[in-house]
């Protein structure tokens, strides 16, 4: 969906949304990591996040030491600055720090980015939130609100069966 390719729909959002967008300027996250690709991904683009919601960057690496690297150098000193490979159905490459307030976590894989299931869920979360409503959205970040995570939220709402994050990929267009 064209409107998450970039960060300025954010400036035009909610209070916490222009906050992110201010961080995320302030910072040059996105233009540090043009080369990968990277999307902001998450409940805050869509509207549903709870207090402490991260501000979640996808990218796309083709290698991933020079990925790596490149997150170390930018943000090692970024409060909290941490990065770890983490094993999955490929390799990914996870740094979280905090800044402003928010935690942000930047997260890569050898996946282009709108094929990878952070964005793919947050497509489908969003025509989902589009097709249902106000009162459906309150209470996605009511469950948020009691511990749940998102996926798992849409899931109870929506009468999933099995793992969620699996299941609500069927509802792709």
């Amino acid at each position: 969906m064209e409107k998450f390719n970039n960060i300025e729909y954010l400036k035009r959002g909610s209070i916490r949304q222009q906050r992110a967008y201010s961080v995320l300027k302030q910072l040059g996250i996105m233009d540090k990591l043009q080369a990968y690709d990277p999307i902001l991904v998450g409940t805050i683009p869509i509207g549903i996040d709870i207090e402490d919601s991260d501000l979640d960057v996808i990218c796309y690496y083709i290698d991933k030491q020079d990925f790596a690297n490149k997150i170390t150098t930018c943000f090692k000193n970024e409060k909290d600055f941490k990065i770890r490979f983490q094993e999955t159905d490929d390799i990914s490459v996870v740094a979280n720090f905090f800044t402003e307030g928010f935690e942000i976590e930047i997260f890569g894989q050898n996946i282009p980015t709108k094929q990878q299931y952070a964005y793919r869920h947050m497509i489908i979360e969003y025509r989902i939130l589009s097709e249902r409503g106000e009162m459906f959205r309150k209470q996605i970040i009511e469950l948020k609100q009691q511990g749940l995570k998102t996926e798992p939220a849409f899931g109870r709402l929506l009468g999933l069966k099995g793992n969620p994050y699996e299941e609500l990929l069927s509802y792709e267009v």
